[in-house]
């Protein structure tokens, strides 16, 4: 509140103004952060269907944003394919138990975890050309990656263990490693189709039915 004192206004702005700039403040950070958001899982499509070599101009367009909101964001193209490699990572990592949660079978939730896991690959492929010049940068991502989806895996691999719908002694490293190596095959041969050779491998870890 302002008072008039000895021929001059002293005092405070009211307090609904300062409540308003707050307020204001927390919408545009809320903004930022949809955008973001909203500019990660645009690029995840993107780069699932065009490679991490996709132009910015596409993902903008699949965000519905502005080229200049995307450098305003992820000012180079390493930056944006780390943040949506890390982006990646965490929606793998959530997945997992919402799978097993929602899945009518533990198996089901393994071959849909999967899915989402070669689709993540697509990114990971692409990181380290992205990245060529900072390879300890590289090797602390990969090191993220390990520390956050191979338990997510053991425990999909354990409840379908456990539920007798796969061998049990089924290694989470030794899977992901096979599955990032047929996917790393595919390169730029259209003949070569990796979702089909792990849905095969993931048929072989089925349990036999007894005569």
């Amino acid at each position: 509140m302002f008072r008039f004192v000895n021929g001059d206004w002293k005092g405070s702005a009211l307090p609904g103004a300062s409540e308003s700039k707050g307020a204001s403040a927390r919408s545009t950070r809320a903004d930022a952060v949809r955008n973001r958001q909203v500019l990660l899982d645009a690029a995840a499509e993107v780069f699932v269907a065009s490679g991490v070599d996709a132009p910015i101009r596409e993902i903008a367009a699949k965000a519905g944003v502005g080229m200049g909101t995307v450098y305003r964001h992820f000012p180079t193209r390493a930056d944006l394919v780390v943040a949506v490699y890390r982006h990646q990572v965490e929606a793998c990592a959530e997945a997992g138990p919402a799978l097993l949660a929602a899945a009518g079978s533990p198996f089901t939730a393994l071959h849909r975890w999967v899915g989402l896991f070669v689709d993540f690959l697509v990114t990971k492929h692409g990181l380290a050309h992205a990245m060529r010049s900072d390879s300890g940068g590289f090797e602390a991502l990969h090191a993220y990656f390990l520390d956050r989806l191979v338990p997510v895996c053991e425990e999909l691999l354990d409840r379908a263990a456990d539920a007798g719908q796969i061998e049990p002694g089924a290694q989470a490293y030794e899977l992901m490693r096979g599955i990032g190596n047929l996917c790393a095959g595919q390169g730029d041969d259209p003949r070569y189709d990796p979702r089909r050779l792990v849905g095969l491998l993931l048929q072989g870890l089925r349990q036999p039915k007894s005569a």
